[in-house]
């Protein structure tokens, strides 16, 4: 396993396994069958429903709790200084552990400075290691970082072939932040995976065009987290190392940058979406 250092010097594995929409009752055999294949990195979430069950596999996994990268996001119903610093103590108890690796903000919206000022303090008094933001666009991180007195470790955003978001990447890297990818594979879109580039790239290295584009984000100082229930997939995801990708070939797929996003619900649906879902979240996670 390949692993970055973090701006504030600590070591997060580039290739973790994504728990969104996984069931509780999947999490434990996926996690099971992830941790046997080598995956050291657990991303989940306060909106997945899912962190007892992950906080319980990592418990059965037999695993110290220091070999394990474990990494939630708070939701932005929770944002403000008070409110955050409870949601980090209920998040810590579901998921059974004294402290998080990594815990980012989920959405840019309601009091994020607030969210993030608590943050900092529960990296303070140990509670959190390393803290960073999920889909953020520019203009609210400019307003972060410019609040903050701990930057950004890791941006989580959607970043593929098709919409690698290299404005918003060379942003992040005066501050050193690592770009964690969600829809690493375009949401497993049909023609991204179809590209003849991709199946000319995998019959020269024996690979497929999935572990193709992985290789891709990893080598283009990025993180994965592909998820999934399906052993052989788990297993497939994680063989990314064993091979390398020329400097001409890395060009050639950024040269597919289409600036196409897969999420792409305007800002103003998006935050009546949120806000609706406030209730039914309230009610089932707390």
């Amino acid at each position: 396993m390949e692993t970055f250092t973090l701006n504030d010097g600590r070591e997060m594995p580039k290739l973790g396994i994504g728990l969104n929409q996984v069931p509780s009752a999947d999490v434990g055999p996926a996690l099971a069958h992830a941790f046997e294949v080598g995956y050291r990195s657990v991303d989940t979430a306060n909106t997945y429903l899912n962190e007892r069950a992950v906080g319980q596999a990592i418990r059965h996994s037999g695993l110290p709790r220091e070999d394990v990268f474990l990494t939630t996001k708070l939701w932005s119903t929770d944002s403000g200084y008070t409110k955050t610093s409870t949601a980090i103590d209920r998040t810590l108890k579901r998921l059974d552990t004294d402290y998080l690796d990594l815990l980012l903000l989920h959405q840019q919206y309601g009091d994020y400075n607030g969210a993030w000022r608590a943050m900092q303090e529960a990296v303070a008094a140990g509670k959190v290691r390393s803290i960073g933001i999920s889909n953020f666009n520019l203009r609210r991180l400019t307003d972060l970082t410019s609040r903050a007195t701990i930057m950004p470790a890791v941006a989580q955003l959607e970043r593929h072939p098709y919409f690698q978001q290299r404005e918003l990447k060379a942003f992040l890297e005066r501050f050193g932040t690592v770009v964690e990818s969600w829809f690493p594979l375009g949401r497993g879109d049909k023609e991204l995976l179809a590209e003849p580039l991709f199946a000319e790239l995998g019959r020269k290295y024996g690979k497929s065009p999935v572990q193709v584009i992985l290789r891709w984000h990893v080598q283009d100082d990025g993180i994965v987290i592909p998820g999934s229930t399906n052993p052989a997939h788990i297993r497939s995801n994680f063989e990314l190392f064993d091979f390398e990708l020329t400097p001409e070939e890395m060009d050639r797929i950024a040269a597919m940058d289409r600036n196409r996003r897969f999420h792409n619900l305007p800002e103003f649906l998006e935050r009546i979406i949120f806000q609706s879902m406030r209730m039914d979240y309230d009610k089932r996670q707390r």
